[in-house]
């Protein structure tokens, strides 16, 4: 079951999707988890942090899944 991530305005990049989910502390956490290579957005690979994502992407990241949604 995917966690809902409210995001504000129309895009978030994904490395800062990664810190508002509580994944990320800072920069270098995030540089780590994209080398890993176990990041997918909407089903493919993901290794760029500046991934633009919008509302209704699915990023997983190990078994955490995260839904884009718009916020209020």
């Amino acid at each position: 079951m995917p966690v809902d991530v409210p995001i504000r305005g129309e895009m978030i990049r994904l490395g800062q999707l990664l810190k508002l989910a509580d994944l990320a502390d800072g920069g270098g956490d995030v540089k780590l988890i994209l080398g890993g290579g176990a990041v997918f957005v909407n089903g493919e690979p993901e290794n760029r942090r500046g991934r633009q994502l919008h509302a209704g992407d699915v990023v997983l990241v190990g078994g955490t899944q995260l839904r884009v949604v718009a916020g209020s």
